[in-house]
C-alpha cells in the first residue's frame, strides 16, 4: 500500500499541471465575482493578444475603422484556415482570428513601439523576446513563445479597456470594442471578446497536440454593470478543433445563468 500511495505521488507530481480557469470580475469595482480553477497559470495569449494589437494598430494609426485598412491577402502569407486567403479588414481580422493581418500590424509598428506599448499596457510578463535565437519577437512573441499572461492579469488589463484607462486614444478603445463584440447579445447583455488558441512544446521540443489550450477573454455589459470573464482550457488528451473555439463555446453557454446569478452590485 505504501508503494501505490507512493506511486500515486510521483505521478502527481510529473503529471501536467492543468491550466483551467473560469473568472468573472467586477469591471466597476475590480472585485472577483467568480473563481474557478487555477487562475494565476501564465499562458501564452496566442489570438487573445489581438485585442492588445487592435489597441496599438488604431493608436498609432495603422488601423482607422472597422473596415479600412482592407489588405490583400500574398501567397508568403500562411493561410492555414481558408477564411484567411482572402482581403481582410479589421473586423474580419478579429472574427476569423487572421494571424498574418496582426503580423503586417506589428511590423509596421516595430519594434520599439511594439515593446513600449506591451509595457505601457503592463501586459503580462511583458516579455516580447520571442524565441531563443530566431529574432522574431515582432512577429511570433504571442504565439506560444516568450510572451506570457495569466487570466488575473487578462482580466485586468481587460478592465482598464471596458473602463477607458489604457494610454492610448479614444478612438483606439471605440474601435477595439466595436471589433470585439459578438453578435447577437445574450440575455439582454452585449458581448465583447476574443479567443486564442495554442499548442504548446512537449519534452522533446515538438508539438504537443495532446495539450492545446485555449482562451476566451472579455466582458458583458447592460445598462447596469459591466462584467469582466476569462476562460482558459488546457486539453488532457488530443481533439478535433482548437481549443480557443471550445473556451468560447463554454463560456457563452454559461454565462446567462452566471450573469442571473451574480451577486447585487455595491
Amino acid at each position: 500500500m505504501r508503494h501505490l500511495m507512493l506511486a500515486t505521488v510521483l505521478m502527481a507530481a510529473i503529471a501536467p499541471a492543468s491550466a483551467d480557469c473560469t473568472l468573472l470580475v467586477s469591471a466597476e469595482t475590480g472585485k472577483t465575482l467568480m473563481e474557478e480553477g487555477d487562475c494565476h497559470h501564465a499562458m501564452p495569449p496566442n489570438s487573445s493578444f489581438k485585442i492588445p494589437i487592435a489597441l496599438m494598430g488604431y493608436d498609432a494609426g495603422i488601423l482607422r475603422d472597422e473596415q479600412t485598412p482592407a489588405m490583400p491577402f500574398k501567397s508568403s502569407y500562411s493561410a492555414m484556415i481558408e477564411s484567411w486567403a482572402q482581403t481582410t479588414t479589421p473586423a474580419m481580422w478579429m472574427k476569423n482570428s487572421v494571424v498574418w493581418y496582426s503580423q503586417e500590424i506589428t511590423g509596421k509598428l516595430g519594434m520599439a513601439a511594439f515593446r513600449r506599448y506591451v509595457q505601457a499596457f503592463d501586459y503580462g510578463n511583458q516579455d516580447v523576446s520571442g524565441n531563443p535565437g530566431k529574432h522574431d519577437g515582432l512577429t511570433r512573441s504571442w504565439l506560444t513563445s516568450s510572451l506570457k499572461i495569466t487570466p488575473y492579469q487578462q482580466a485586468a488589463f481587460i478592465r482598464k479597456l471596458v473602463l477607458r484607462q489604457l494610454p492610448v486614444s479614444a478612438h483606439a478603445m471605440e474601435m477595439t470594442a466595436k471589433i470585439t463584440r459578438i453578435q447577437p447579445d445574450i440575455a439582454g447583455w452585449e458581448i465583447h471578446g476574443k479567443t486564442g488558441s495554442g499548442i504548446p512544446d512537449g519534452p522533446d521540443g515538438k508539438e504537443d497536440w495532446s495539450r492545446g489550450f485555449g482562451w476566451f477573454v472579455g466582458w458583458a455589459e447592460n445598462s447596469k454593470r459591466k462584467v469582466i470573464f476569462v476562460q482558459l482550457i488546457q486539453d488532457k488528451q488530443q481533439q478535433d478543433s482548437f481549443a480557443g473555439p471550445r473556451a468560447r463555446e463554454a463560456m457563452l453557454q454559461r454565462l446567462p445563468v452566471l450573469l442571473s446569478t451574480l451577486p447585487a452590485k455595491p
